[in-house]
């Protein structure tokens, strides 16, 4: 099965790792497989770095430019099967489909999310065959497409973390005696990173060796650093931002802290479990997917920072707890959310798509 992996945003986020696994996963198996994103971004970076076959395109202009330029990629690759996230994305890839006279699409959607059903999605239905990749079964049950809909459960490796805690902390600038929270944010966190910023700020005098990392991208990083200043917290927080190595930071944590929601939440999760670092999270179902509250973290409910504060700082003076937790964790993350799982989820998804039969019918 000859596979496109198509992203348009020039970020490289956890969703673009989940395309990243699963390319890299099926070239393994020795499917042609090719990756279209923008070129010189952090995308093209992240996807070059996983050592797969990319193409860089110009930054996107109309949906008409856009699948023109994926038609000359589909049609030069022999490309049957396009994997794709956003509705826009759908649309290109399905007009591009269309003009090529080839293939079908499947459109993944991230972790705890739905299937957008606007004009262009719709519109782009009828233009190419076209399946729809859950990460989870409640997400795909939830959607009630039928036979539609396919599932590819996120997966990481364990063994890319293994004694990986020195060099992530070296790598952090992080003393030994430090402990640190490292807290994965997104463009979604809003409120739950200012109760993180805040309880760090309470913890501070009763715990002078605690630190905090935040990592992920967020449209309101400079107003998170803003609110560092008054609550005297400058010096023990640090910014990392989005970065192509986001596997191994939280191998330098002692606590990981979870405020992103969809793909960015969900590989959190699954990576501070594989470092065995217990979690701490606002229940949601889509943490509970993968956190086992009491077992691998604690779970709080939405709370204001002083309450916050209390849970945490009886989680951080409790070490015995928290070692159980991160094995724990470790143990679930290594038996039920493999990376070979989520590969294999992608690839029946793509030979079910790859079924001309399908293609003759639209």
């Amino acid at each position: 099965m000859r596979t496109l992996f198509y992203q348009s945003s020039v970020h490289w986020n956890a969703s673009s790792r989940a395309f990243a696994v699963a390319a890299r996963g099926l070239a393994a198996r020795g499917e042609p497989v090719t990756v279209v994103c923008r070129d010189a971004s952090r995308a093209q970076a992240g996807f070059l770095q996983e050592g797969l076959d990319v193409v860089g395109v110009p930054p996107a202009t109309t949906v008409a430019r856009d699948a023109w330029r994926l038609r000359a990629v589909l049609k030069e690759k022999f490309i049957e099967v396009v994997f794709l996230h956003t509705e826009r994305e759908h649309l290109v890839a399905s007009s591009a489909m269309r003009l090529a006279e080839r293939g079908a699409v499947i459109r993944r959607i991230p972790a705890g999310g739905a299937p957008a059903a606007g004009r262009s999605g719709k519109f782009a239905d009828r233009m190419a065959t076209s399946l729809m990749l859950f990460s989870t079964a409640s997400d795909r049950d939830r959607a009630g497409l039928a036979d539609r809909a396919r599932v590819a459960p996120l997966g990481v490796d364990v063994a890319r973390v293994e004694s990986a805690r020195a060099p992530a902390r070296a790598m952090l600038g992080m003393k030994d005696e430090a402990q640190l929270i490292v807290c994965a944010i997104d463009d979604r966190a809003g409120t739950r990173v200012t109760t993180a910023m805040r309880t760090l700020a309470l913890l501070a005098e009763r715990h002078p060796q605690l630190r905090m990392a935040f990592v992920g991208r967020s449209d309101d990083a400079d107003d998170t650093r803003m609110q560092a200043a008054p609550l005297g917290a400058t010096s023990l927080v640090k910014f990392l931002g989005e970065r192509p190595d986001m596997p191994a930071v939280p191998a330098a944590a002692d606590v990981g802290w979870v405020t992103a929601g969809g793909d960015d939440g969900a590989f959190a999760c699954l990576d501070f479990m594989a470092a065995r670092v217990p979690v701490i999270a606002e229940r949601s179902s889509l943490v509970s997917h993968f956190v086992p509250d009491g077992i691998a973290g604690v779970l709080l409910p939405a709370a204001d920072p002083s309450d916050t504060a209390s849970a945490v700082a009886r989680f951080l003076a409790d070490e015995g707890t928290r070692k159980a937790m991160g094995n724990a964790g470790y143990t679930r993350a290594q038996r039920d959310f493999r990376e070979d799982a989520m590969i294999e989820g992608f690839a029946a998804a793509a030979n079910a798509a790859g079924d001309r039969s399908l293609w003759a019918a639209r």
